[in-house]
């Protein structure tokens, strides 16, 4: 039977999630003697303009469920409306140099992660293209190197989006939902850039739908790769002691966690089949995400 492993891809949302929740898990990486993958908004932190969602009936009860105030705060609900939007990884250049110090990976998670998330599927060409170069430019003056990686918002991104992003030259993007590494079919072609999907549910989907969330997650995995994406202001905040354990219980059970980066490097060395990327909804999460599906079959 193949054994399973698990990349740990965190996803670093707000100025918050940054400054409290990534200093908490580099702690615990270092403890464990784990390597991770930091994907990190490198523009403004406009969290508080997601409250445009209240009338999503979804989202609504995701805050509910979640207590979203507890998990994030105060100042980062209102960031961008009440409150400035101070920057994200730009603001933060000798921590995101610390994580790579460390041995972990760092890429940018869009440039403002509310607007790409919220307008991705309507904004236009020059848009798109102008957020993925804001990101990108970030990140080099920030850490000074180019990004190899990049993970979209909320999973969420579209054909037309993931092509201007080949344009980047990255070894490898996260920015879907799915089951296997795969390389995204636009117009009955094949990208360069492939997708490592998140193949997990993560603890804030599961959080108020289950008792156990470690015992969940156990049961979402399955042989060979599988993706575990988690947020620094949730992991790395209120559920720290819950990650810890759900860490802790891997490792236990001879689970090998690596880097998303370590993990593509093995998928590049073999054959990449390609697929379709839609849309759907995931249970715990308000509104659709990108989501791989199978390449149609050939005539």
């Amino acid at each position: 039977m193949v054994q399973a492993t698990v990349a740990l891809r965190v996803d670093v949302d707000t100025r918050r999630g940054l400054e409290e929740g990534a200093p908490r898990l580099l702690a615990l990486f270092r403890s464990l003697g784990v390597a991770a993958s930091f994907f990190v908004t490198m523009g403004p932190d406009r969290s508080g303009m997601a409250l445009r969602r209240l009338w999503r009936p979804a989202f609504i009860a995701k805050m509910y469920r979640t207590r979203a105030w507890r998990l994030y705060g105060l100042r980062t609900v209102l960031s961008g409306t009440l409150l400035p939007s101070p920057l994200v990884g730009a603001g933060s250049p000798a921590l995101l140099r610390q994580m790579v110090a460390q041995g972990h990976e760092v890429g940018p998670h869009g440039y403002d992660h509310v607007r790409w998330q919220d307008r991705v599927h309507r904004l236009a060409a020059a848009h798109l293209r102008d957020d993925l170069a804001a990101a990108a430019r970030a990140f080099e003056v920030a850490v000074g190197v180019r990004a190899e990686a990049s993970a979209a918002p909320g999973w969420r991104t579209t054909a037309e989006a993931l092509v201007i992003q080949d344009e980047f030259g990255y070894r490898y993007a996260s920015d879907v939902r799915g089951a296997t590494p795969f390389r995204p079919l636009v117009d009955g072609g094949s990208l360069r850039t492939i997708q490592i999907p998140t193949t997990m549910p993560t603890m804030d989907e599961l959080l108020g739908q289950v008792r156990d969330i470690p015992q969940a997650l156990h049961d979402a995995m399955r042989p060979g790769l599988n993706v575990f994406t988690l947020h620094a202001e949730v992991e790395g905040g209120a559920l720290l002691p819950v990650f810890r354990g759900f860490l802790e219980s891997l490792r236990h059970a001879g689970v090998a966690l690596l880097r998303m980066r370590d993990a593509a490097d093995a998928v590049l060395r073999g054959e990449v089949a390609p697929a379709v990327v839609g849309r759907a909804n995931v249970l715990g999460r308000s509104g659709w995400v990108a989501m791989q599906a199978p390449a149609p079959a050939r005539a």
